[in-house]
């Protein structure tokens, strides 16, 4: 079978040495806004915003920007989608939808139906496999690329609703690979349809020695905990002792940063960490050059990109966007500024805003890293401390203390007539110094964050820390529905959100 994963690799290689014909950022974007306007002209959405009238001005662009509003999830559902969930064709994309993939997200509705597409199934392919030939850039061994490929994702198990199905998004992909795929596929249809996350992690942990798994797929706390099951159950040292080929990690949905030194702990060996994004609303882009942060977005598959300047101009203070914000299209953008992510896709979202806050690496290759959330920031009073903020200065705690942090929350609050923030920190590390923990957070966040440091010596009165279990992080998602490999702890607390937190931990058996 060795001869397979090497025809492979060497087929990568020699695709890497030929040179193709591109075009520049602005005419793949121009050519993919073009193509869904017409695709959509004849939908209730393309006759409500009169998108041949759009396609017949020589600025369609512009024409496309002044014309369609903003959307959110809430707007767009409102107005247009819940029609597609009563069976509605072509409301705003051409064809009844058949999947709906379900986002509890960090923000706006709490169980969100985003419409999947079957245009937008042949997108996400098509990027995927536009990063199969970007792992010519990696330095994997051959013998990788004929191994397992365990995919930590939700339950593929889909749930029939009349006239469609809906699900997590990797249960809709499950259904939709390709029968080439499956045999390479972990931990296989039995196990990925059961509901239980809890029953899908014990099958995983005792089937693992069963499997050879060249290249693991998830986010990275729950990945962590289920290669640190596997460990515990067979009694190794590391996960390189159970499957020896292990050399790729693809990871996404938060920063890699707080979870990579415990991380580098669980293996034998070193292996590729390559970071992708992807959302239930589509595959945007992934890693494409090691040693660099920069995901690359991928601007030909039926995704027309803008960014909104995520600034005060543009939002409100709890990060709702302002009316008519100015927007800029990829190769307008410049380096080092935080943007609002809004997307136009195949799956018939318009002007929509994901939710995601990203900066430019390079523009020149169109990277970019995620640095937060437009509803995952904190700023009483003017701090603006972002998620990328926050992962820093936890980075530094994990380094500077030699402990390990898996799990973090941020809350803010009127404190004796100023404001102040609380830190809840999750580690079984022991002999934490509390005090030492606030220092380092503090002191990180003054030199990344310039408005931080300011804001501390004025209205930013004190910064608490709270230092609990892990489990208590994992029991909170436990009670909430939100337990599993697709759920993510959110990085800062607010409103009632936070009061339900402190609820629950007024309940536990920790000091709050």
């Amino acid at each position: 079978m060795a001869i397979i994963g090497n025809l492979i690799s060497r087929s990568l290689r020699i695709r890497k040495k030929f040179t193709f014909k591109l075009g520049t950022p602005r005419q793949y974007q121009l050519q993919v806004l073009h193509r869904l306007l017409e695709k959509a002209k004849e939908t209730e959405f393309g006759q409500h915003y009169r998108f041949q009238e759009i396609l017949d001005s020589p600025n369609f662009i512009g024409q496309y920007k002044e014309r369609v509003p903003v959307h959110n999830y809430s707007k767009m559902h409102k107005e247009w989608w819940y029609r597609c969930l009563q069976g509605e064709a072509n409301v705003s994309w051409p064809e009844k939808i058949k999947y709906f993939a379900l986002s509890s997200g960090t923000s706006e509705s709490a169980s969100k139906h985003i419409p999947v597409t079957k245009a937008m199934l042949k997108t996400v392919k098509k990027v995927g496999v536009k990063q199969l030939y970007s792992m010519a850039n990696f330095n994997i061994p051959p013998r990788s690329f004929e191994k397992g490929i365990l995919m930590l994702g939700g339950t593929t198990s889909l749930y029939e609703k009349g006239d469609y199905y809906e699900g997590d998004m990797s249960g809709i992909q499950a259904k939709n690979i390709p029968k080439w795929f499956r045999r390479f596929y972990k931990p296989g249809g039995k196990i990925s349809r059961r509901p239980n996350w809890e029953q899908r992690i014990r099958l995983i942990v005792r089937k693992a020695k069963d499997w050879d798994v060249g290249t693991v797929c998830g986010v990275p706390a729950w990945v962590q905990i289920v290669l640190e099951e596997i460990i515990k159950y067979h009694g190794v040292k590391n996960i390189h002792e159970i499957w020896p080929n292990l050399a790729v990690y693809i990871h996404g949905g938060v920063s890699f940063e707080p979870y990579r030194d415990s991380f580098q702990k669980l293996l034998g060996k070193p292996i590729a960490f390559i970071e992708t994004y992807m959302a239930s609303e589509g595959s945007f882009g992934f890693q494409a050059r090691p040693g660099t942060k920069g995901i690359k977005l991928v601007l030909n598959a039926g995704i027309f990109f803008e960014f909104i300047p995520f600034n005060e101009e543009n939002f409100d203070a709890e990060g709702e966007v302002k009316p008519n914000p100015k927007s800029y299209m990829v190769h307008e953008v410049v380096e080092d500024v935080e943007y609002a992510v809004m997307l136009s896709t195949c799956a018939g979202a318009w002007r929509y805003l994901i939710g995601d806050v990203v900066k430019f690496t390079s523009v020149k290759e169109h990277e970019i890293v995620i640095v937060g959330r437009t509803k995952q920031f904190l700023s009483l009073c003017g701090e603006h401390m972002s998620i990328d903020n926050m992962n820093k200065a936890i980075d530094n705690v994990q380094k500077k203390l030699g402990i390990t942090i898996k799990e973090f929350t941020v809350a803010g609050f009127p404190y004796q007539n100023l404001f102040a923030h609380r830190w809840y920190i999750g580690t079984d590390s022991p002999g934490v110094d509390v005090e030492k923990v606030r220092e380092i957070i503090d002191q990180t966040l003054c030199e990344v964050n310039d408005d931080y440091a300011v804001e501390r010596s004025a209205a930013l009165k004190e910064v608490f820390v709270e230092i609990l279990p892990n489990d208590v992080f994992i029991d909170y998602l436990r009670c909430k529905g939100k337990e599993g490999a697709m759920n993510k702890f959110p990085r800062v607390m607010k409103g009632d959100k936070l009061k339900d937190w402190e609820k629950f931990l007024a309940g536990k058996t920790v000091k709050h």
